[in-house]
């Protein structure tokens, strides 16, 4: 009876999720590597996880390997990369000011959808993933991606341009505020949902 579950638990694109939460602390510990390689190779791991949230999803699809295990664990994995790296670059101060808005923005709303997730699942109801909120986390990955090269990105934007320049940071936190105005309409959407199977 559990080998069918073990081997769906062992699946490739339940390895590619597992890859994924793996990378969220792994981005950390490489970001402070000394002599400015720290930046470039967190910013490939995270890349390379990135990658994996349109993978996983992919490859269950077209290969039949769809779980129960994986829907789980796929926006978890998703959580845990983006607010690992925001929580690591507010401490940085890469994002400072009121950009830690747009921050405190996504955190919130990820924290209050998956209680409300969590919530509606005692009640057996299922609220599907909208295509927006696809974009967002996309957004979200883009813009954090950006913030990792930050400081080092800069460095060769200005190599190039023979200027001073803070093109790649400023990306960055541009798409960061753009992922969280998404974020928190995506966040309305599912709670105007949750609140209206709360009064059914």
């Amino acid at each position: 009876m559990n080998a069918p579950i073990e081997l769906g638990a062992f699946n490739l694109p339940n390895i590619l999720t597992y890859g994924r939460i793996a990378a969220a602390p792994l981005v950390g510990l490489t970001y402070y590597i000394p002599n400015n390689w720290g930046p470039w190779i967190a910013f490939v791991i995270f890349v390379v996880a990135s990658v994996t949230d349109y993978l996983d999803g992919y490859l269950a699809r077209i290969w039949k390997q769809q779980s129960a295990l994986g829907r789980m664990l796929d926006p978890i994995a998703d959580k845990l990369l983006v607010a690992s790296c925001l929580l690591m670059l507010a401490a940085e101060e890469t994002i400072r000011g009121w950009s830690l808005l747009a921050s405190v923005v996504i955190l919130c709303r990820e924290i209050l959808v998956s209680g409300l997730r969590e919530y509606l699942a005692e009640l057996r109801v299922s609220v599907p993933v909208s295509r927006l909120a696809k974009w967002k986390t996309t957004w979200q990955l883009v813009a954090v991606g950006f913030l990792i090269a930050g400081d080092a990105g800069d460095k060769v934007a200005s190599d190039i341009f023979k200027q001073d320049t803070l093109i790649i940071t400023n990306t960055g936190l541009a798409l960061l505020w753009l992922s969280a105005l998404v974020t928190l309409y995506t966040g309305w959407d599912y709670m105007r949902a949750g609140v209206r199977h709360m009064i059914d």
